[in-house]
């Protein structure tokens, strides 16, 4: 169950689950309006990020928030295969399988051009959403966007292979048994992903929990750790023609295993360097600007948004 906080706020401004069938799979979604108003401008995709327990209730304070600022945009809120109330498939999930869904997702069910919000490294998903259905996206934000030698860099092949050979075992479902623990979900958000410890709260842990309690969901997860989502993005993302905003923490740090050490104004350069229409910004937080800044994200993201619609 969701945490009871979360389900009262967000039936103001969410429909109740919606569903869509692709590939024969059954994926969720929920659709955020404005409250007692039209909804204007172009709408919203949101792309949570992958990890224990993460769904698209990674966005529920954003999706208050934005609406709480006056902001009138439509919100389509998916969940990716794999994750929340989507179906949870035993495969190795890749970021074309991911963007081919959403691709459908935005063919089929929103049927209009939208500004992608991706978080973190599922930026590769909006990379390829892009690749694959240009004329839909109106322009982009990237929340958090990994270290520059992740995104550029490309491990071996075997490497992804044992790495999932070895989490796709009866070692990875003890593992996930106990990664999904609140000691460990703790321990790990206070270590890599939130600015302050204090940050991470009841509401955080227990929608983690909640969305972990499917050990299917270990899935997704695992292909995230095996580094199916890492390659040479550079060209990728140099072709990238929309207006796109890069939203860096001011304590951003990166999960990447090596000692390379990347300041966030480094890591925001690069970016910028590379994305034709690219602009950035810093604002307080550490890697999951959405949740733990979230009236932040939303005030730096809303002029860029507005501007786009």
């Amino acid at each position: 169950m969701q945490p009871s906080a979360v389900a009262n706020t967000t039936n103001l401004t969410a429909s109740p689950s919606q569903f869509y069938s692709w590939q024969n799979y059954r994926c969720a979604y929920e659709v955020h309006q404005p409250i007692n108003t039209t909804s204007e401008g172009v709408p919203l995709l949101l792309i949570h990020p992958i990890g224990v327990g993460l769904s698209r209730q990674f966005w529920q304070r954003f999706c208050r928030e934005w609406y709480d600022k006056g902001q009138r945009n439509s919100i389509y809120n998916p969940d990716l295969l794999g994750c929340g109330e989507s179906d949870m498939p035993h495969v190795a999930y890749t970021p074309s399988d991911w963007a081919e869904q959403l691709q459908y997702f935005l063919q089929t069910v929103v049927q209009r051009p939208v500004i992608v919000v991706v978080q973190g490294a599922l930026l590769p998903v909006a990379i390829q959403l892009v690749q694959k259905e240009s004329n839909l996206i109106a322009g982009l934000v990237l929340s958090g966007p990994p270290a520059w030698d992740l995104m550029t860099n490309k491990p071996p092949e075997w490497q992804e292979k044992f790495l999932w050979n070895v989490l796709d075992s009866p070692f990875g479902s003890a593992f996930y048994r106990y990664a999904r623990t609140q000691t460990f979900l703790r321990s790990f958000s206070t270590r890599q992903l939130f600015a302050s410890e204090n940050a991470v709260d009841a509401e955080w842990l227990n929608t983690l929990i909640a969305g972990a309690e499917n050990l299917a969901s270990r899935h997704a997860v695992f292909s995230f750790l095996a580094g199916f989502w890492r390659d040479d993005y550079t060209s990728s993302i140099a072709s990238i023609g929309q207006p796109t905003l890069a939203v860096m923490g001011e304590t951003a740090s990166s999960i990447s295993q090596d000692n390379k050490k990347e300041t966030p104004d480094e890591r925001l350069a690069h970016y910028l360097a590379c994305l034709p229409q690219g602009r950035g910004i810093k604002i307080n937080g550490r890697n999951v600007l959405p949740y733990e800044s979230t009236a932040e994200f939303v005030a730096a993201i809303a002029t860029f948004i507005n501007e786009v619609s």
